[in-house]
C-alpha cells in the first residue's frame, strides 16, 4: 500500500516526505522505472500542483486567485485585469497637490473679490452671513457625499461625469455631465468678464476703448466684450500649448491669490490698531461719488455755497457772486431762478448736512450696529425706498437687489469641491486623497468666506459697502482699499486668479465633453471624442471656446453667476442624490470606506441645492430641470451602450419589488385588468421567427399597458444548448425592439416539449405580474403528414391554458395580419357566442386605440334562435354596449333550425376517413412521404366508390376542404357511417360559416368565440376541422377564448 502511494505521489511530482517539489520523480523514488518517470504529471506546468481537481475551472477570464493577485495593479477586476505589457504613467500627485490646492484656486474666484463687500453691505451681516453658511453649507455636504463615493472603490479618471454615470446610470451621467460641462464652459466666461472689469474699472480705466466706466452701460459692456475676446483668445492659446504651460500659471495664479488673501486680513487686522485715512462723502445718508466733490484733485466735500480755490477757473459771473468760485456739491444740487434770480436748492439738499466720515472705520470703531440689517434697493435708488440721482454724483444702484439675487450672485464663489474628482486619474491615491483634500478646501474656503464676511460688516462703513464699484473712493476696488501693505497685491492677485481659473476651465471643459462623446452616451456629440496625437481633444476645445465666448457676450458678472448656479447646483445635487439612493436601497456594491458618510447628510445636501437653485432664479432652475429630463430621455431613447450597475437600476428593482408585493397581496380588480400577454414564438433553425407578425399583432395591443412575454420552446438538451438558447434569446430581444413591444423574452431548452410548456404556462410571471392571456398562432399545413406534432402541440397549450385560467388569442393566418407601418380601414367584427367576461369587447377596443387599426369601425354579433325576442336583444345589447363606452354598431342574427345536408354528413365523413388513414400510416414518418400516401389511398378509395354506388347521390369531392362545390355536396370517398356527434358538430360549424361569411366576408378582422378543445386522450384533428370550417373564407380570423373573469365593468 505505501508503496502505491509513493508511486501516485512520484507521478504528481511529490513524495511522501516533505522533499521539494521540483526534485525529480526518479530522484525521489529510484524504485521507479523508467517509463514511470517519463510519465507526465497529472498537473499543467502554468497551474499550481495541489489545484489539478480545478483544472478545467481556470480560464483566462477566470484565472486561480494567486495569479489574479499577482496581476493586480491596483486597479484589477476579475473581469478585467491589465496586460502585463501595458505600462501606465505613475501617478505622482499627493492630497496637497492634487486636491487641496487646486480646490482651493477654484473656490477663491472673482466673486469673492469684487462683489462679496457689496453682499455684505446689501445683504447686512445678518443675511449676508447666512448666505455664506448655506451656499458653503450645500458645497460641505457635497464634498462629503464625494467622499463616500471616492472611497467606494477604485476611481478612475473623469470627474464628476464618472461619479454620476457610474452611480446613477448613463442617462443621469450624460445629462447632469452636459449640464457639469456647460457650468465649466460658463465659468470660464464669468471669469474673464471678472477679469476685465477689475482690469478697465479698477487697474487700467484710461484702456477703455468706448468709454470710462462712468459712462453709458451700453459703452461698459462693449468693452467688457472687446476685451473678454481677446483675453479668451490669449486663454485658447495657452491651452492649445499643452496642459504643463497651464500648469506652470496655474502655480503662479495660485501663489498671488494667497497673497492676495494675506493682504486683505492684514489690512483687517490693521484696522484694529491704525484705520486707514480713506473718507467718503455724505449727503444726509446718500453717498456721493468722487468726481462729484473732488476738482483737479481737491476734495471738496461742503455744503457750501463758494470754495475759494486758486484753481479754480472762471466760467461766467453773476449778480449775487462768482460762480466760479461755487462749491460742486452746491452746483449740482442748486441752480438761480431766472424769474426772482434767487438760488433755488433741492429740498434734500436743504434738509441734510453734507459729511465727510471715515469709509473703513477699522475693528477699532466697529461699524457693525449699522451693517447689521439689509438695504435692499431697487434700480435708481441710493436706500431702500428712496430715488437717487447719479447726474448729481450719487452713487445709486444699477440694478435690483434682493435675497435671492445674492444668493444667485455669491454662490459661483464657494464652487470648486469637484476639482479633485476633476484630477482623479492622476492621484497617488484618490480614495485617501479625495476625501481629505475636499473637505479640507471647503472647510479652508468656509472659514474664509464667513470670517471675511464678519470681518467686512465690522470694519467697513455700510455706504462702502453698498458701492459696488468703488465710485465713492476714486474707483477703487473696495476689497483692495481695506488691504495691507498695498492695494495692488489684491488687484493682481484677483486678475491672475481669473486668468488661472480661466485656464482651468478651458483645459478640464474640453477633456469633460470628450469623455461624454467617447462613452457614446449622445451620438450628435461622437465628432467631439477625437483627439490629436498628443491626446488634446482640439474639436472640444473650439465648441468649449465658442461658448465661452457667448458667455463673454452677456458682458455682466451678475447676469451670469445666477446661470452658473444652475449647473453647478444641478450637478451637486445629483451627487448627493446618488449617494443617498445608493444607501437608502442598502445596495450590496455600496460599501464607502469613509466613516463620516451618513445618508442624511446626502439628503440635506440634495435639498440645499434645489433649494438654492430655486432661491438664486427659479425660471433659470425650471429650464434647468428641463434640460435635463431633456437629456435623459434623449440618451434612454438612444440607448445607452454601457452599463454599469447603477442606483436607478437598484432604484428599479426595489420600486419593483415593493409594487410586486402590492399586486400579490390585493385581488385583481375588473377596472385593473389589463392582458399580460405569453406570446409562443417558434424559430427555426437560424432563429429567425416563423411566425413574426404574431409579435406585430401582440404589440398592437400595447395600450392595454400591460407586460408582453415571449416565449420560445427549443429541442434539445439544455447543458449542451448554452449557446443556441443564447442566440435565440437574442434573436426574441431583436423582435422585441423591431415591434417597440413592452416586454421581455426568454427561451426554454427541453426534451419535452408538451410537458415544458405546461410548466412555462404555469409558473410564467413573477407575483401579480404573471401573464392571464397567451398568444397562439394557428398551425399552418397542420393536416399534412407531420402535423400530428404541430396539433398537439397546439392543442396541449390551449388546454393547459385554459385550466391555468388564461385567456387564450388564436390568430389564423396570421401572415395576412397587418404591420405596424400599415393602416387599415374597414370594419372589426365581432362574433359574441359565449359570454366569457367582456373580452371579445375589449381586444378590439384596444386594438382601435393603435393607428394600424384605428379607422376601423368596429360591429358585434351575437346568435339568437327562432323563439328568441330578437328586437328586445338588440336593445338590450345596444345599452350594454353604451354602458361600456363602446362605440360599435350591434345586430342579432337568428339561426334557423336546419336539416343536416348531404354536404355536411359527407364532410364528416371526409374527415374521420382523413384521420384513420393519417393513424395507419402511424404518424411517424417525413412530411413528404406520408403526404404522397395519404394520397394515394385517397386515390384508392376513390376508384372503390366509383366500382359501389353510395346510397348518397354525390359529385367527386377531394381531401381539402377548401374545394366545396357551390352547386352541390361532396361525396364520401368511402364505405363509411360518421358518428351522430361529429356529423352534429360539423353542422353547426357549417351553419356559422355560412351567416358569418354573409356579414363579415369584408371585415378586415372577425373575432369569434373559441370552442372549447377536447380532453386529452380524444380526436384533436376533429376539433381543428370544425374550427377551420367555421373561419373558411375569411379574411383575418381571431379565435378567442376568456376566462369567464370581468374584464369590463360598467361602473366608473
Amino acid at each position: 500500500m505505501a508503496s502505491k502511494l509513493k508511486n501516485l505521489f512520484a507521478r504528481r511530482g511529490t513524495t511522501v516526505s516533505h522533499a521539494s517539489p521540483t526534485t525529480d520523480a526518479s530522484q525521489t523514488n529510484p524504485g521507479t522505472s523508467a517509463a514511470q518517470s517519463a510519465e507526465p504529471s497529472l498537473a499543467p506546468t502554468s497551474l499550481p500542483r495541489e489545484l489539478v481537481l480545478y483544472k478545467n475551472e481556470a480560464t483566462s477570464d477566470r484565472p486561480f486567485s494567486m495569479q489574479f493577485i499577482k496581476n493586480m495593479n491596483g486597479t484589477a477586476s476579475p473581469a478585467k485585469v491589465e496586460p502585463a505589457t501595458k505600462q501606465k504613467p505613475e501617478k505622482k500627485l499627493n492630497t496637497l497637490m492634487g486636491v487641496y490646492l487646486p480646490s482651493l484656486e477654484h473656490i477663491f474666484g472673482i466673486i469673492f473679490f469684487i462683489r462679496l463687500t457689496w453682499i455684505v453691505g446689501t445683504g447686512g451681516l445678518v443675511e449676508s452671513f447666512f448666505i455664506a453658511f448655506l451656499c458653503c453649507l450645500a458645497t460641505f455636504l457635497t464634498a462629503v457625499s464625494i467622499s463616500a463615493v471616492a472611497t467606494n472603490g477604485v476611481m478612475a479618471g473623469g470627474g464628476p461625469y464618472f461619479l454620476i454615470s457610474r452611480n446613477l446610470g448613463q442617462e443621469f451621467g450624460g445629462a447632469v455631465g452636459i449640464l457639469y460641462y456647460l457650468g465649466i464652459t460658463v465659468e470660464a466666461g464669468l471669469y474673464i468678464i471678472g477679469g476685465v472689469e477689475l482690469l478697465l474699472r479698477y487697474m487700467a480705466p484710461q484702456i477703455n476703448i468706448f468709454g470710462h466706466a462712468e459712462h453709458t452701460a451700453e459703452n461698459v459692456f462693449n468693452n467688457f466684450r472687446v476685451y473678454g475676446t481677446v483675453i479668451l483668445a490669449v486663454l485658447f492659446v495657452c491651452v492649445f500649448l499643452g496642459v504643463r504651460f497651464v500648469s506652470a500659471i496655474g502655480a503662479v495664479s495660485f501663489l498671488a491669490v494667497t497673497l492676495a488673501i494675506l493682504a486683505i486680513y492684514a489690512g483687517i487686522l490693521k484696522t484694529a490698531i491704525s484705520p486707514p485715512d480713506l473718507k467718503i462723502c455724505m449727503l444726509g445718508n446718500r453717498l456721493l461719488s468722487s468726481h462729484a466733490f473732488t476738482v483737479n484733485g481737491q476734495v471738496l466735500c461742503t455744503k457750501e455755497r463758494f470754495c475759494f480755490h486758486e484753481s479754480v477757473n472762471a466760467s461766467r459771473n453773476s449778480t449775487n457772486g462768482t460762480l466760479d468760485e461755487l462749491c460742486p456739491i452746491f452746483e449740482r444740487y442748486c441752480s438761480i431762478d431766472n424769474a426772482t434770480g434767487d438760488w433755488q436748492c433741492d429740498a434734500y439738499f436743504e434738509k441734510h448736512e453734507v459729511q465727510y466720515v471715515d469709509a473703513i472705520p477699522g475693528l477699532k470703531n466697529s461699524p457693525i450696529s449699522r451693517n447689521a440689517w439689509s438695504k435692499y434697493t431697487q434700480t435708481g435708488e441710493f436706500y431702500p425706498g428712496e430715488a437717487g440721482d447719479a447726474k448729481r454724483g450719487e452713487v445709486v444702484s444699477d440694478g435690483s437687489s434682493s435675497f435671492m439675487v445674492l444668493v444667485g450672485i455669491f454662490f459661483p464663489s464657494v464652487t470648486g469641491v469637484l476639482a479633485g474628482c476633476d484630477r482623479s486619474g492622476d492621484l497617488r491615491d484618490p480614495s485617501r486623497s479625495i476625501p481629505i483634500g475636499t473637505i479640507g478646501a471647503q472647510l479652508t474656503a468656509s472659514l474664509i468666506y464667513i470670517s471675511c464676511t464678519l470681518f467686512f460688516a465690522g470694519c467697513v462703513d455700510t455706504a462702502l459697502l453698498r458701492d459696488k464699484y468703488g465710485e465713492s473712493i476714486n474707483g477703487r476696488l473696495p476689497i483692495a482699499a481695506l488691504s495691507w501693505p498695498n492695494e495692488w497685491i489684491v488687484l493682481i492677485g484677483a486678475f491672475l486668479s481669473t486668468l488661472g481659473a480661466g485656464l482651468v476651465c478651458l483645459t478640464s471643459g474640453p477633456r469633460l465633453l470628450q469623455a461624454i462623446a467617447k462613452d457614446q452616451v449622445m451620438p450628435f456629440l461622437n465628432v467631439f471624442s477625437v483627439t490629436t496625437k498628443r491626446g488634446e481633444p482640439v474639436r472640444a476645445l473650439l465648441l468649449t471656446v465658442a461658448l465661452a465666448e457667448a458667455a463673454i457676450l452677456i458682458a455682466s458678472v451678475d447676469s451670469v453667476a445666477p446661470l452658473l448656479d444652475m449647473f453647478f447646483l444641478m450637478c451637486y445635487a445629483t451627487i448627493n442624490l446618488a449617494c443617498a439612493v445608493q444607501t437608502l436601497l442598502r445596495e450590496p456594491s455600496w460599501r464607502p470606506r469613509f466613516r463620516y458618510y451618513h445618508w442624511t447628510l446626502s439628503v440635506v445636501g440634495f435639498g440645499l441645492c434645489m433649494a438654492i437653485m430655486f432661491l438664486s432664479s427659479w425660471y433659470f432652475a425650471l429650464v434647468a430641470l428641463v434640460l435635463v429630463v431633456c437629456a435623459y430621455k434623449y440618451i434612454e431613447y438612444k440607448g445607452a451602450e454601457k452599463e454599469y450597475g447603477d442606483g436607478i437600476r437598484g432604484l428599479s428593482m426595489s420600486a419593483a419589488r415593493f409594487a410586486l408585493l402590492r399586486l400579490e397581496d390585493a385581488p385583481l380588480h375588473t377596472k385593473n385588468w389589463r392582458p399580460q400577454l405569453l406570446v409562443l414564438v417558434e424559430l427555426d433553425e437560424d432563429f429567425v421567427p416563423k411566425n413574426e407578425k404574431i409579435v406585430t399583432f401582440a404589440s398592437q395591443l400595447k395600450h392595454g399597458k400591460g407586460l408582453t412575454l415571449l416565449l420560445s420552446i427549443i429541442d434539445g438538451y439544455f447543458p449542451d444548448q448554452t449557446e443556441v438558447r443564447s442566440n435565440a434569446k437574442a434573436a426574441l430581444k431583436k423582435l422585441i425592439v423591431a415591434n417597440k413591444v413592452k416586454g421581455f423574452a426568454d427561451v426554454a431548452v427541453t426534451r419535452q416539449m408538451s410537458e415544458t410548456l405546461c410548466a412555462l404556462v404555469q409558473t410564467a410571471g413573477l407575483g401579480g405580474m404573471h401573464p392571464n392571456t397567451i398568444i397562439v398562432s394557428w398551425p399552418d399545413e397542420w393536416h399534412d403528414g407531420v402535423g400530428h406534432r404541430r396539433v398537439h402541440l397546439f392543442t396541449e397549450a390551449i388546454r393547459v391554458a385554459q385550466a391555468a385560467n388564461l385567456a387564450v388569442l388564436v390568430p389564423v393566418a396570421v401572415h395576412k395580419f397587418p404591420s405596424n407601418k400599415e393602416r387599415v380601414e374597414g370594419y372589426i367584427d365581432v362574433w359574441w357566442i359565449v359570454y366569457d367576461g367582456g373580452l371579445l369587447m375589449l381586444l378590439p377596443f384596444l386594438l382601435k386605440q393603435y393607428k394600424v387599426w384605428a379607422k376601423c369601425k368596429l360591429r358585434i354579433f351575437t346568435v339568437a334562435h327562432e323563439e328568441d325576442n330578437s328586437i328586445q336583444m338588440k336593445k338590450q345589447l345596444q345599452n350594454f354596449i353604451y354602458q361600456l363606452r363602446i362605440e360599435a354598431h350591434v345586430d342579432i342574427v337568428e339561426m334557423m333550425d336546419e336539416d343536416i345536408t348531404a354536404y355536411t354528413y359527407d364532410l364528416t365523413t371526409r374527415m374521420e376517413q382523413r384521420q384513420q388513414m393519417l393513424k395507419a400510416l402511424h404518424l411517424n414518418r417525413s412530411r413528404s412521404t406520408a403526404s404522397i400516401e395519404v394520397q394515394t389511398m385517397v386515390e384508392m378509395a376513390h376508384v372503390h366508390h366509383q366500382q359501389h354506388h353510395h346510397h348518397h347521390n354525390s359529385r367527386h369531392f377531394t381531401l381539402s376542404v377548401d374545394s366545396e362545390p357551390e352547386d352541390s355536396p361532396p361525396s364520401a370517398t368511402a364505405e363509411h357511417e360518421p358518428k351522430e356527434a361529429n356529423v352534429i358538430k360539423m353542422h353547426d360549424a357549417v351553419k356559422l360559416n355560412k351567416v358569418i361569411i354573409e356579414r363579415s366576408r369584408e371585415a378586415q378582422l372577425v373575432i369569434i368565440n373559441l370552442p372549447h378543445p377536447p380532453k386529452q386522450g380524444e380526436d384533436e384533428f376533429h376539433w381543428m376541422d370544425y374550427l377551420e370550417v367555421m373561419s373558411k373564407g375569411l379574411n383575418r380570423v381571431l379565435w378567442v377564448k376568456g376566462t369567464d373573469q370581468e374584464v369590463v365593468t360598467i361602473f366608473s
